[in-house]
C-alpha cells in the first residue's frame, strides 16, 4: 500500500501542477490586454509589394544594386524563409502562397507564367478554380478576396503579381505586363513582378535541374537589370506608402534563406520578425499576406497562417545585411553537413557495438570502450554548444563546423570523467567518482543544454546539425523532434540517477517526487505553445515519465497502463492544443491550428502527411542503422549477458537499480515518439544513441578494477 501511495501522490501532484499552468494558460490565453493578439486591420494606407523572386542577400551591396542597397538603408531587412510545398519553390509557388497565406503550390513541376486575359473592365487568371479544386492551394486568392471585400481596388504589374492579388475568381482590377504608361496610384494596393533573375530559366518551362546556365556574368547582368526596376517602382511611389520586397522563391535547384525589406515609418536600420517564426531576424512567405492587409488597413483572414512583419532590435544596414548572408551560409552549411554527419554517426555507433560486443566479451580495453561510448554520447549536445560561436563566419565554415562538434565533444567527455573523479577526491573517497558519475554529467549538460536553450527562445537548435534551419523550413522555433528525443532521454537518466541515491538512503517517496516533477516540468516546457511547441512530444514524453516513476515506486507496469498513459499523454497535448486555439489567429502556434482542424473535421490530412513521414523514415540508412545495432545490443545484453557484455548491464544495474527504471522509461518515450512524429525512427535513434552508451558506460565503470566494492543489495529486484 505504501509504494501505490507514493505513485498517487506523485501523480496528483503532477495533475495539480498541470492543472495550475492551463488554469493560467487560458486566462493567458483569453486576456484582451497583449497588443500582439488581435489581427486587427489598420488606417487604410497605400502598399506596395514588390516581387524579385531569387534574390539573395549575397546579390545585394552598394555598387552592383545601388537602389536595393539604397532601400534596404531605409527598411527593416531579414530574412525570407521561401519554402512552401517542395523543397525547392518554384517562382509561381511563391506567388500564388501569398495570394493563399498557407503554403501552397501551383503544380507539380516549375512551369511557365500563368495566362492572364482581359475580359471586360477586369484582368482574369483563366481556370484560376482548378488551382483551389484540384492543387496543393486550398486557399488560393485569399488575398485579393480580401481587398475586394474590403472595397480595395488592386493593380498587378507581371504574371506573377496578378497571381497574388488575384481574388477566388482569378480577377484583377487592373493588370499591366510592364510598367510603361502606368498608373502608379490607381490603385491602394500594388504588386510588381520582377522577375529578372529567374526569367532565363525559362525555355518553355523552368529548367530547375541546370542552374549552370545562367553564368556569373548573366546573372550580374540580371541583378543590374532588376536593380533598375525596383529604382523606377520605388521612385515612383508616395511618400507614406508601405513597401514589401521580398525575394519570394528559388531558382536553380539549390533553396535559399531570401531577401524581406519592410519600408514604413520607423523601420529603417532595424531587423525584421514575425510572431509565426518567434525571431527577430526571420519571416516566412505567408506573413508577406499578413503584411500587406494590415498595411491596407484590411482584417486578416483567420485561414492565414502568417503574422505581419515586426521590426525589432536596431542594426546598422552593413552590418545587418552581413549578419544575414552568414544566416544563410549557416543554413546552407547545415544542409551540405547534416546528411554526411548523419552517416557518420551510423557507421560509428554500429561500428562502436561491434567493437565493444568483442571487447568485453575477451574483458580487455576497457577503459577504452567506456571513453568511446561517453564520447559518443558527448556528440549530441556537442551540436548544439558548438553554436555558441560563430563558425559560419570563418572562411571554411562547413570544416570548423565539424571540428567545433567533436571539441565540445571531447571537452564532455573530459569533464564527464574528471568532475566524478574530482568530486570524490574533495570527499575523501578517491576512485572513479561512482558509477553513475560520469552519465550524470553528460544527462546533465545535455537536459541543461535544451532546457536552457528552450527558455531563451532555442537560439542554439535554429542552424543545429540535429535542429532545424530556415532554409529547410520545417521549423523555425520551438523543440524540434530529434531535441525532443534527446531531452527526454537526458532527463529521465538524470533523474534516474539523482533517484538513485535518495532510494538507497530510503527517500523512495522523494525520488518518485523527482522523477514525476522534473519530468512533467520538462513535459509542460516541451508542449508549451510558444516555447516547445511540440504536438507529439507530450503524446511521447508523458508514458516515459509515468513508467520511470512506476519503476522507481517499485511497482509493474503492464500494457494496459502503458496504453492509458499513452492516452493520458494524448489528452494532454489536446488540451494544450486546445487552449492556443482559444487565442487569435495571429498569436496561435501550430498546435492551436491542429486543434481548429479537429474541431471542424479537416484534420485527417494532416495525419495521413504525417504517417507517410514517418513511415519512410523506416527505410533511412542513416537512422535505422543506429535502431538495429543499439536495439540488438541490448537485447543480447539483457538477455544473454554472459555472452554479449560479460555481465556489464546486469552489474550496473545491481549497482544502480534506478538506471534501469530510466532506461525503460527513454525507450518507451523514444518508441512512442517514434510513431506520433513524423521524424519517425530518428526519434528513436537518437534516444538510444544517448541511453545505451551511457548505460553500457556505468557497466563498465563498475567492472573497473578499483571501483568501490559492491554495495549489499538493499533494494528488491526492480519489476519488469
Amino acid at each position: 500500500m505504501g509504494g501505490r501511495s507514493v505513485v498517487r501522490r506523485a501523480l496528483g501532484a503532477l495533475a495539480v501542477i498541470m492543472l495550475c499552468l492551463i488554469t493560467t494558460g487560458a486566462a493567458w490565453a483569453q486576456s484582451p490586454g497583449r497588443a500582439d493578439v488581435p489581427r486587427r486591420a489598420d488606417a487604410p494606407g497605400r502598399v506596395t509589394l514588390i516581387g524579385v523572386p531569387g534574390l539573395r542577400w549575397d546579390d545585394v551591396n552598394p555598387t552592383d544594386t545601388p537602389n536595393l542597397w539604397r532601400l534596404a538603408a531605409q527598411s527593416a531587412i531579414g530574412s525570407l524563409s521561401v519554402r512552401t510545398v517542395g523543397r525547392v519553390t518554384c517562382p509561381y509557388d511563391g506567388w500564388l502562397t501569398i495570394s493563399a497565406g498557407v503554403r501552397s503550390s501551383v503544380g507539380a513541376r516549375c512551369g511557365p507564367p500563368p495566362a492572364v486575359e482581359e475580359r471586360g473592365r477586369k484582368t482574369v487568371i483563366p481556370g484560376f478554380d482548378w488551382l483551389w479544386t484540384v492543387r496543393d492551394a486550398d486557399y488560393a486568392g485569399s488575398l485579393g478576396a480580401a481587398l475586394h471585400a474590403a472595397g480595395r481596388c488592386t493593380q498587378a504589374v507581371g504574371p506573377g503579381a496578378a497571381l497574388a492579388l488575384a481574388d477566388r475568381s482569378g480577377a484583377v482590377d487592373l493588370y499591366s505586363t510592364t510598367s510603361q504608361w502606368l498608373d502608379w496610384h490607381a490603385c491602394p494596393v500594388l504588386a510588381v513582378d520582377i522577375d529578372d533573375l529567374v526569367a532565363p530559366y525559362f525555355d518553355g518551362e523552368l529548367l530547375a535541374d541546370t542552374p549552370e546556365k545562367l553564368s556569373p556574368a548573366r546573372r550580374r547582368a540580371a541583378l543590374g537589370e532588376a536593380d533598375a526596376k525596383v529604382g523606377e517602382v520605388v521612385g515612383h511611389m508616395l511618400a507614406d506608402t508601405r513597401i514589401v520586397l521580398t525575394g519570394l522563391s528559388d531558382h536553380g535547384s539549390e533553396p535559399h534563406l531570401r531577401v524581406a525589406m519592410w519600408r514604413a515609418p520607423g523601420s529603417e536600420d532595424r531587423f525584421l520578425g514575425a510572431r509565426s517564426t518567434h525571431r527577430d531576424d526571420m519571416v516566412i512567405l505567408p506573413d508577406v499576406t499578413a503584411t500587406v492587409l494590415q498595411a491596407a488597413g484590411v482584417a486578416v483572414p483567420g485561414t492565414v497562417i502568417g503574422a505581419p512583419w515586426a521590426p525589432s532590435g536596431a542594426t546598422g544596414t552593413e552590418d545587418g545585411v552581413a549578419a544575414l548572408r552568414h544566416a544563410d551560409i549557416a543554413g546552407q552549411t547545415i544542409r551540405a553537413v547534416g546528411g554526411g554527419f548523419f552517416s557518420g554517426l551510423a557507421v560509428l555507433q554500429v561500428l562502436f557495438y561491434a567493437a565493444a560486443f568483442l571487447l568485453l566479451r575477451r574483458r580487455r580495453a576497457l577503459a577504452g570502450v567506456r571513453v568511446a561510448a561517453l564520447a559518443l554520447a558527448s556528440l549530441p549536445a556537442s551540436t548544439y554548444l558548438v553554436n555558441l560561436v560563430p563558425w559560419e563566419r570563418a572562411a571554411a565554415p562547413a570544416v570548423t563546423l565539424v571540428a567545433g562538434v567533436l571539441a565540445c565533444a571531447a571537452a564532455l567527455t573530459v569533464l564527464a570523467l574528471g568532475v566524478p573523479a574530482a568530486w570524490a577526491r574533495l570527499r575523501g573517497r578517491p576512485g572513479a567518482g561512482g558509477v553513475l558519475g560520469p552519465v550524470s554529467v553528460i544527462a546533465a549538460v545535455t537536459a541543461a543544454v535544451l532546457v536552457g536553450d528552450l527558455l531563451s527562445g532555442t537560439p542554439l537548435q535554429l542552424n543545429s546539425i540535429m535542429g532545424y534551419t530556415g532554409v529547410v523550413g520545417a521549423r523555425y522555433y520551438g523543440l524540434g523532434n530529434i531535441p525532443f528525443a534527446l531531452m527526454a532521454t537526458a532527463v529521465l537518466l538524470l533523474t534516474t540517477a539523482v533517484a538513485d541515491g535518495l532510494v538507497r538512503a530510503g527517500r523512495r517517496r522523494a525520488a518518485v517526487v523527482l522523477v514525476a516533477g522534473l519530468g512533467g516540468f520538462a513535459m509542460i516546457l516541451d508542449g508549451w505553445p510558444g516555447v516547445g511547441s511540440d504536438f507529439g512530444g507530450v503524446i511521447a514524453f508523458v508514458p516515459g515519465i509515468a513508467v520511470t516513476a512506476l519503476l522507481v515506486a517499485g511497482k509493474r507496469v503492464s500494457i494496459v497502463k502503458l496504453g492509458a498513459f499513452c492516452a493520458a499523454g494524448g489528452v494532454i497535448v489536446m488540451g494544450i492544443a486546445y487552449l492556443d486555439h482559444l487565442r487569435p489567429p495571429a498569436a496561435q502556434t501550430h498546435l492551436g491550428r491542429f486543434a481548429g482542424q479537429v474541431i471542424d473535421g479537416t484534420f485527417l490530412p494532416v495525419i495521413g502527411r504525417k504517417l507517410g513521414a514517418m513511415l519512410s523514415t523506416l527505410l533511412s540508412p542513416n537512422l535505422m542503422p543506429i535502431v538495429i545495432a543499439a536495439f540488438a545490443f541490448l537485447v543480447f545484453a539483457l538477455l544473454r549477458p554472459g555472452t554479449a557484455s560479460a555481465g556489464v548491464l546486469p552489474v550496473a544495474f545491481e549497482r544502480a537499480p534506478m538506471l534501469r527504471a530510466g532506461l525503460i522509461g527513454a525507450l518507451v518515450s523514444g518508441v512512442v515518439g517514434m510513431l506520433v512524429n513524423d521524424s519517425g525512427a530518428a526519434v528513436l535513434s537518437m534516444a538510444l544513441a544517448l541511453a545505451v552508451p551511457l548505460v553500457l558506460s556505468a557497466g563498465i565503470q563498475a567492472l573497473t578494477p578499483g571501483a568501490p566494492p559492491r554495495p549489499a543489495p538493499v533494494l528488491s529486484p526492480l519489476p519488469t
